[in-house]
């Protein structure tokens, strides 16, 4: 993730949409302090499985943050093959250089690695989002109805710019 020039990387037991989302959160909690004035966040995604516009897990979790953040998420995506425009992709480039065919026997060795890694002439934070994530989580069309009435989905492309505000508070 990068914004105000804070390069992060998340490790996980397995990538699902409730790791996006933790991670997203961690990440939040991370920067918030000196990003205070920030009311909006726009997140570019490149379509994937698990963070995708039709993915109800994915969605759902968003409007949580949405809420306990009081940030509105603009959700902008990249066509599908379109990966190339997305400049996260060249980072990966760079972390396989640094770790050159060693073998990533386990999480402290991926680790160090993309510790002292370099992109942009800057070292990412990089941390491990504990938890066991399950793949497959999906919502019935009768729980998401609340969900998709929270997303303000451009009207021409739908799936690709979704907007979602916080929840105002009572009496807020």
């Amino acid at each position: 993730m990068i914004a105000s020039r804070a390069f992060t990387l998340q490790f996980g037991s397995q990538e699902t949409s409730d790791f996006w989302v933790d991670g997203l959160r961690a990440w939040w909690q991370r920067v918030s302090a000196v990003c205070a004035s920030t009311r909006r966040l726009v997140i570019y995604l490149d379509n994937g499985p698990n963070c995708s516009g039709t993915r109800t897990q994915f969605l759902k979790r968003m409007v949580e943050f949405a809420d306990e953040s009081g940030l509105e998420i603009r959700l902008v995506y990249d066509p599908p093959y379109h990966s190339k425009y997305n400049p996260v992709e060249r980072c990966w480039s760079s972390l396989e250089q640094k770790w050159g065919g060693v073998l990533l026997t386990c999480l402290d060795v991926i680790m160090g690695y993309a510790r002292r890694m370099l992109w942009q002439q800057q070292h990412p934070h990089v941390s491990h989002l504990a938890g066991d994530y399950r793949a497959g989580v999906r919502l019935t069309k009768a729980e998401m109805q609340p969900i998709e009435a929270r997303l303000k989905r451009s009207e021409s492309l739908p799936k690709y710019d979704i907007t979602i505000r916080p929840q105002q508070a009572i009496g807020g």
